[in-house]
């Protein structure tokens, strides 16, 4: 199975097939042209960010356009991915999504004030909105439809072992080292930061797509819902593969010309309306997550516990694994700050999250207890954003 893994519904005239392109069609026309207008009128549009009605109508114009061509590009991606099989399918799949994380923290990065922990806030509000609010969410939905279920003990074994140490070698020991005042900032430590992040990721994706690629397929319980879901939702893509190539690469452009001036608002909220400094990371998070954690919840729902485990935690191990070294490849190039040390209380949460996340796939079944602490765990997450 792909890390990232969103639905591509079989072909059919007039089926859901032909809905899909004609929604892939009017995102791909939505955000061609919001892109125009927003390059045409950025004067009027941006000129004077304290009217706040208008700001904050165009916040949400924006937001709205690149969230729906996300979905677009994820749904392409997917489609490329099984033309192409493994482990170049995935590959194509997250390097997608990836883009549009990585020209949103540059965005915001480079725009206004230098922001040194965005990278950070975005990697530590993925891990917090993946294993509290997605995982949480997709255990608590399964649990109240089928009151127990089943997934693949090694896979889940095998996300968490490699998240885990990620996390905690990107995002806690940067403030344990000598180096100060934080390792990533410096050229040999960001290079080597880079390449063992890089590392990490490259030998699970070999044990994901070749090795042992029957650690992540659905343990056989022969219940209907989940054939049936199988059916509906893992037979070929809609297209031939030029075309989701370029639908991928058309769609993808106004999510990446848009990101500048998202981040003109985003920069203007947190320096100027005194907006909590996460609130960047958390709008990245929200955008790259959103397609995911939908074919999470429906996948819990029709009893296929280990899709949504495999999109969930699939997504922090790519974006963890993928975003942190492009980051410092940019922040070394443009001179700007990049931190990636937790302050003590954000590494506390984290911590707990890994150590819950563990007692909770360390079972073959889950039910509504787990779904519960993580979902108040996410909750915590939230309130200390408002209230360090």
């Amino acid at each position: 199975m792909n890390q990232r893994e969103i639905v591509v519904e079989p072909s059919a005239e007039g089926g859901p097939g032909r809905r899909h392109r004609l929604s892939s069609l009017a995102a791909i026309l939505v955000g061609l042209g919001t892109t125009l207008l927003v390059y045409v009128f950025q004067g009027p549009l941006f000129g004077d960010l304290h009217n706040y009605p208008l700001t904050l109508f165009v916040f949400l114009w924006i937001f709205g356009v690149m969230l729906a061509c996300a979905f677009s590009v994820v749904r392409h991606a997917d489609a490329v991915a099984r033309h192409l099989g493994e482990p170049y399918g995935t590959l194509a799949l997250t390097i997608s999504v990836i883009i549009i994380e990585v020209s949103l923290m540059a965005a915001i990065i480079l725009h206004g004030e230098n922001n040194p922990t965005l990278a950070r806030d975005a990697m530590f509000a993925t891990l917090m909105i993946v294993l509290n609010g997605m995982v949480g969410t997709a255990l608590l939905m399964g649990a109240l439809r089928y009151w127990e279920q089943e997934y693949n003990l090694e896979g889940a074994r095998a996300f968490l072992v490699v998240i885990a140490s990620l996390a905690v070698f990107s995002l806690i020991m940067p403030d344990l080292t000598k180096t100060e005042p934080d390792p990533s900032i410096a050229p040999f430590q960001a290079g080597l930061f880079a390449a063992i992040t890089i590392l990490f990721y490259a030998v699970f994706l070999a044990i994901q797509t070749m090795r042992h690629r029957s650690f992540f397929a659905e343990p056989v319980n022969g219940k209907g819902e989940a054939a049936a879901y199988l059916v509906a939702h893992q037979t070929g893509s809609v297209g031939p593969l030029w075309y989701h190539v370029a639908m991928l690469l058309l769609t993808l452009a106004p999510v990446v010309a848009l990101s500048t001036f998202l981040a003109v608002i985003v920069d203007f909220g947190i320096e100027h309306l005194g907006a909590p400094a996460p609130l960047g990371g958390i709008l990245i998070a929200i955008l790259v997550l959103s397609p995911e954690g939908l074919t999470a919840f429906h996948a819990a729902l029709a009893n296929q516990l280990q899709r949504a485990v495999n999109v969930c935690l699939g997504s922090a191990l790519a974006t963890i694994g993928l975003t942190i070294p492009a980051v410092l490849a940019i922040g070394l190039i443009t001179g700007q700050e990049v931190h990636l040390g937790l302050d003590r209380t954000d590494a506390a949460l984290l911590v707990l999250t890994l150590f819950v996340s563990a007692l909770t796939f360390g079972g073959a079944r889950t039910n509504v207890l787990q779904g519960t602490v993580h979902l108040l765990l996410f909750v915590v997450y939230i309130a200390l954003i408002f209230s360090p």
